[in-house]
């Protein structure tokens, strides 16, 4: 059976079914329980880097841009 019918046909499957190729995939690839999620937490460097991040904002909130401002650059600078 090719990718393209293996793909066709899994629209077809029930949720259990589903659950159970998504299970082997996961065996498959060397993911174990629900690691495949979140990739299994932060590392230290990445907590590290979030905690300097909110001091930095906690010390001058209004340095940063809101939602809305953000997006309206990037609708700007993605208007084609």
């Amino acid at each position: 059976m090719s990718t393209a019918e293996i793909l066709q046909e899994l629209p077809k499957l029930k949720p259990e079914e589903r659950r159970v190729v998504r299970a082997k995939l996961n065996e498959l690839d060397g993911v174990t329980d629900d690691a495949w999620i979140d990739g299994g937490g932060l590392t230290e460097e990445e907590k590290a880097m979030l905690d300097a991040r909110l001091a930095e904002y906690e010390k001058n909130p209004e340095a940063g841009s809101s939602w809305e401002e953000v997006e309206a650059r990037l609708r700007m600078q993605f208007r084609g």
